[in-house]
């Protein structure tokens, strides 16, 4: 049967993800395997509007998956919120004969791509973040890599607190959602973890646990911050007042954002981009490919963008009966 699209479009957008320039590359030589050219939009939305483009070919993109960041880079485009930037990027479509596009990043990329698919461009989406938060999907692009590279950073930290007996509270990533510091926190075996979605009671949350850890015999202590929270400093200096603990504050910062995608990135990225690829062939469009458990779906980008997702359940109770919390 033939494929509905001849040419198609790849990009990225938002914030990078490891893991990014393996879907990129999946992307790429899935359309090669399957007859459809593939022409790379450089700088998100803003290379749409402006036809900033890169034709893509086998080669060009071999050795891609181990390489973290993204090829085509990623940035904000203020003329692409407006209808008449919208149009231009259309046009941009139009005049590189492109009948497909897929974007890969987060709920900003999906109502992007929902702009031009009411436009008349087949359009897919992936969930690329390292915060995990797509509603949608069960996992996204890059959170992986992200944890693996904060809990490195935690594990040397970890050793210089308990030299000099100290606490240290650590910031994540995660402005409107707790999902990296949870995990991080339980596979560090933090003291206690901090995260948006939740209420903060501070002496029950924070207070409470350092003081069975050093009734327990610990002498040094591990706090981790999702920045959506609030400030780490602030955190640092309630812990020092409520317990003298010399207290020393690190922001992870973009550092999460970097680095090699782990196999797990890589292979997810991977059967996405050809999940993506195969959705436009088959004329399917305004799609969101997405994670369920170990099973690969895809949803209508408008349902998509509907959904809530909280934290996972069982990971919360469970960090909270590691770190001594009482439930409440």
């Amino acid at each position: 049967m033939a494929n509905a699209v001849r040419r198609i479009g790849v990009f990225t957008s938002g914030g990078d993800a490891p893991g990014m320039n393996a879907a990129i590359r999946s992307v790429v030589r899935t359309s090669l395997h399957m007859g459809i050219e593939c022409i790379g939009i450089r700088r998100g939305y803003n290379g749409l509007v402006n036809g900033d483009f890169i034709p893509l070919d086998f080669e060009s993109v071999s050795g891609l998956s181990r390489r973290g960041g993204t090829m085509l880079y990623s940035a904000r485009s203020e003329d692409f919120r407006g209808e008449a930037g919208q149009e231009k990027a259309v046009a941009t479509c139009k005049l590189l004969g492109l009948e497909g596009v897929v974007g890969i990043g987060g709920d900003g990329t999906f109502r992007g791509l929902l702009e031009l698919s009411r436009r008349g461009v087949a359009v897919v989406g992936l969930p690329g973040t390292i915060d995990n938060d797509i509603a949608c999907s069960t996992y996204t692009i890059g959170f992986d890599t992200a944890c693996n590279t904060a809990l490195d950073s935690i594990d040397k930290l970890r050793d210089t607190m308990q030299s000099h007996e100290r606490c240290s509270v650590v910031e994540v990533m995660g402005r409107h959602a707790g999902h990296l510091a949870l995990y991080v926190g339980v596979a560090c075996g933090a003291t206690c973890v901090l995260v948006p979605e939740r209420p903060v009671d501070f002496e029950a949350d924070v207070v409470e646990p350092i003081r069975r850890a050093r009734l327990g015999g610990r002498t040094h202590f591990m706090v981790i911050v999702a920045e959506g929270v609030g400030s780490a400093y602030d955190v640092a200096k309630k812990i020092t007042e409520a317990t003298s603990l010399d207290t020393r504050v690190t922001v992870l910062g973009h550092v999460q954002r970097g680095g090699a995608p782990t196999a797990r990135d890589r292979v997810a990225a991977t059967y996405m981009g050809y999940e993506a690829v195969r959705l436009l062939a088959e004329g399917k469009s305004n799609r969101v490919v997405c994670v369920q458990g170990d099973t690969y779906v895809d949803y209508d980008i408008t349902e998509a963008l509907k959904m809530k997702k909280g934290l996972d359940e069982q990971t919360y109770t469970v960090m909270r009966a590691l770190t001594g919390v009482e439930q409440r």
